[in-house]
């Protein structure tokens, strides 16, 4: 059984539409499986820097998010190693800066995690409202496949709630 502690993070604010769209999917992810122990799901909300403690606690981070990439609403992203400050540098929102700095706080205190960030391109993170647009209602699935995708990359296994069948592969 793999022992590295697997994060994964769900980040942004459940009050702008599409802004909530990370924790929507861990949401989600939370509701429909089940993991070993070495592995959480947590709802990182517009926390930022103050995540720090949590985020040294992981070998391996998976991020959910809305990533705006001047792109077409509703692309997919996938982001790793030196894209992820540069993305984050052309100024997504607040929260992503402060997980960058939280990111770079990891490595003062030389644990940073091998990080991935999987998210969609927003329509609308400015309306005040709780509920995704259709576009990236839509698109949450494929994210959740992204995210098993990762977990299957690093050998977890997982099972259905409601069922006792475990997953080494992506269900999708």
């Amino acid at each position: 059984m793999n022992s590295a502690q697997v994060m994964i993070l769900g980040v942004g604010n459940i009050l702008f539409s599409d802004e909530g769209f990370g924790i929507r999917v861990v949401e989600e992810i939370e509701r429909r499986y089940a993991f070993p122990e070495n592995v959480s799901l947590i709802d990182g909300g517009v926390l930022g820097v103050s995540l720090l403690g949590v985020i040294s606690e992981a070998d391996h981070l998976i991020v959910v998010d809305v990533i705006r990439n001047k792109g077409v609403p509703g692309e997919l992203y996938r982001l790793e190693g030196d894209a992820i400050p540069e993305r984050i540098r052309a100024k997504n929102s607040l929260h992503q800066i402060d997980f960058l700095e939280a990111l770079t706080l990891c490595q003062a205190m030389d644990k940073v995690p091998e990080t991935v960030i999987v998210g969609v391109e927003p329509e609308d993170i400015r309306t005040l409202k709780t509920e995704l647009t259709e576009t990236t209602k839509n698109r949450m699935e494929d994210v959740i496949r992204m995210v098993f995708s990762e977990l299957q990359r690093l050998g977890i296994t997982y099972s259905e709630k409601g069922t006792d069948r475990h997953v080494s592969r992506n269900p999708f």
